[in-house]
């Protein structure tokens, strides 16, 4: 999607990031300069994107969210992220609006792409986040969310939806706008990511 291999972005890839995140051309410059060092193909794939979430988290197992977070991304289904599509990843899971954030969020429950979300979809990642949880982490959680069944069960519930009923992105995004323990329980950010976070800060 008009990406060079010769160390420059094009033009009007240029303008379009500038347009849709909050970088500057400086910024994208240099990551792309980063960006073609790691993935001289000029594309990333799945398995990369793995490792890459694999350093994030050396005492956990994210490879399944990891794989999940790269399909919501791959907006043209072909297996690889360019580095567009890298770049809108990189700007809604760091500083996107929050309307952008629920949307991709719900692109990511919606495992299968067909505009719904069920029950199984949300298990589904529900299962993959947990993987990313270490088991001192698991044995801290609440009685009623401490196993994937029984988070779903609560999101679900959460929802005010039977076993068989569908979410819409609509529904989706009303529920965590106005509901913040549904926004606190579909996404993966336990106690110890936050407290190296705060380390940083200061």
């Amino acid at each position: 999607m008009g990406n060079s291999k010769s160390g420059t972005l094009s033009k009007e890839l240029l303008e379009d990031l500038k347009l849709n995140t909050r970088y500057s051309e400086e910024e994208l410059s240099v990551w792309y300069q980063t960006f073609l060092k790691e993935c001289p193909s000029g594309r990333i794939t799945i398995e990369q994107f793995q490792s890459i979430y694999a350093s994030f988290f050396p005492d956990a197992d994210p490879k399944a969210y990891a794989q999940h977070v790269f399909r919501s991304f791959d907006t043209n289904n072909d297996g690889t992220l360019d580095f567009k599509e890298y770049i809108i990843a990189l700007h809604l899971t760091s500083s996107g609006k929050t309307v952008q954030k629920f949307e991709w969020a719900f692109s990511l429950y919606d495992v299968d792409g067909n505009g719904t979300i069920n029950k199984t979809e949300v298990l589904e990642i529900v299962k993959a986040i947990f993987t990313m949880i270490n088991a001192d982490d698991q044995e801290d959680l609440p009685e009623d969310e401490n196993t994937p069944e029984k988070r779903t069960d609560k999101i679900w519930d959460y929802f005010g939806k039977k076993d068989k009923d569908k979410l819409t992105e609509g529904e989706f995004i009303q529920g965590i706008t106005e509901n913040k323990e549904i926004l606190r329980l579909i996404q993966y950010e336990p106690q110890k990511v936050k407290d190296r976070l705060k380390e940083k800060k200061q």
